[in-house]
């Protein structure tokens, strides 16, 4: 069953300006993948029999990447592989999942793990926004090489490829409490600064 069907929100001026033509089924499609997500990943986690929330989490996060791959496909759009993880590219913009908090939080909270990989900072500073205006990088002085590598442009996205992050706080229990996606530049102390962002509407659950 397609998911490109008609959630009755259309798209802002931002999406269409960012993904074209598919700005509207896109913006339909994110709310109930990432609810098709939670379906299955509550289901993996029953199949585990654990206590613990870590089936789920770990289900949730591959099977939102991977739904967000298929909506990419549906849409006659590119699907790129990123150290072995698959990414949804629109209109030359990657969607970056991003489960920020299992239980709702607000936005401006959001951080990235101190255990985060390379590959998810090097995301954000080659693909993500620039600073805003009256932030200065680091002096060229004191760039070591590994800092510069962090900004150095994944050929697997293309140097022109700009970073779309799809932040959502979601437990077990409750399934996806709110979906934010926007621009979001990533700060030294991990923490986000967001040029632009917008709130999605949440999509019902149908657990498996």
């Amino acid at each position: 069953m397609s998911v490109l069907g008609g959630y009755p929100v259309g798209p802002s001026a931002w999406a269409v300006e960012r993904f074209g033509r598919h700005a509207g089924a896109l913006t339909a499609a994110v709310p109930v993948q990432l609810a098709k997500a939670h379906g299955k990943a509550h289901a993996a986690h029953l199949a585990a029999g654990l206590k613990k929330r870590s089936p789920y989490g770990l289900a949730l996060v591959g099977v939102v990447r991977e739904n967000l791959a298929e909506t990419a496909r549906q849409l006659g759009e590119a699907v790129r592989d990123v150290r072995g993880y698959e990414y949804a590219v629109i209109n030359d913009h990657a969607l970056f999942p991003f489960r920020y908090a299992d239980r709702p939080r607000p936005l401006d909270r959001a951080r990235l793990p101190a255990n985060a990989s390379p590959t998810r900072h090097r995301l954000f500073r080659a693909h993500g926004p620039q600073p805003p205006e009256g932030l200065f990088d680091v002096d060229e002085d004191l760039a070591t090489e590994e800092y510069l590598g962090l900004h150095e442009a994944f050929e697997e996205l293309g140097a022109s490829t700009r970073l779309v992050c799809v932040f959502f706080t979601a437990d077990v229990e409750n399934g996806i409490h709110a979906i934010h996606w926007g621009d979001a530049h990533l700060e030294p102390d991990r923490t986000f600064t967001w040029p632009y962002r917008e709130q999605l509407p949440v999509a019902p659950v149908q657990l498996e």
